[in-house]
């Protein structure tokens, strides 16, 4: 396969990942699971950058962040950390339980998950909006945890929904795939239009995230994040009316 073909292939797989076909297996689902990306994007911009250096959707980075700050280092909570972990496990169960009412239809799984990760979304908006900035330690405790709980449910949801490559949280398997697999190794072929679009989803999210946050308000940054939320559970909604194979589990 010549340059040209690798580029068209690539340009072709990044757009059946935004607009899939009619009869593709994964259906409507990719381009809901790339906006949820963006959302991971805007969210943990909020969090690091406002609310005392904790992600509300990188767990990974959590866990570490909690081992820097046992050991002594400055400008981290060891308590902040806890409680987007133990916020984050108790929503991901709650999507756990959402997946297993809604075990037959993945429209409807995404449709019942977006419906509690949204208002948990609109809830901190309104913390943020009746809150002045800075944020006091209780309002970044409350914000961290009901972010947290929303990111755990979206996760949890993207997980059962297994929509390859599109995580929607955790781009580490994405970014090694990447490279792992590529032609250049021998590989099966590195995937990289659909690998592209979830690492541009993110990096836009973090980006937006970060100049809402930084120039405007967290409130700014939380109403995008709640209103592309908003946005993929009444697109999920309608699209569940039509049978399809994608809506198969």
């Amino acid at each position: 396969m010549n340059g040209e073909q690798r580029r068209t292939g690539v340009l072709a797989d990044a757009g059946r990942t935004l607009w899939p076909r009619a009869g593709d297996r994964h259906g409507p689902l990719p381009p809901m699971m790339i906006a949820l990306t963006f959302v991971t994007g805007l969210v943990d911009a909020a969090s690091y950058l406002k609310l005392g250096h904790v992600f509300v959707a990188n767990m990974t980075g959590n866990v570490v962040f909690l081992g820097f700050a046992i050991a002594g280092a400055s400008g981290l909570s060891a308590i902040s950390s806890l409680i987007a972990l133990g916020s984050f496990l108790i929503g991901a169960l709650g999507g756990g339980w959402l997946g297993a009412r809604n075990s037959r239809h993945r429209g409807h799984l995404l449709r019942a998950a977006s419906s509690v990760q949204g208002p948990l979304i609109l809830l901190a908006l309104l913390l943020a909006l009746v809150a002045s900035e800075p944020f006091g330690q209780d309002v970044r405790y409350a914000l961290t945890a009901l972010l947290a709980l929303a990111m755990g449910v979206q996760n949890a949801a993207a997980q059962r929904l297994a929509v390859p490559e599109l995580t929607t949280t955790v781009l580490t398997r994405t970014l090694t795939g990447l490279a792992s697999e590529a032609a250049l190794v021998d590989g099966p072929g590195s995937k990289l239009g659909r690998r592209a679009v979830a690492i541009a989803a993110m990096l836009l999210g973090a980006l937006t995230g970060g100049l809402l946050a930084l120039r405007v308000s967290v409130a700014a940054d939380l109403a995008v994040a709640a209103g592309v939320v908003l946005a993929v559970s009444l697109a999920v909604h309608v699209a569940s009316r039509s049978p399809g194979i994608w809506t198969d589990a």
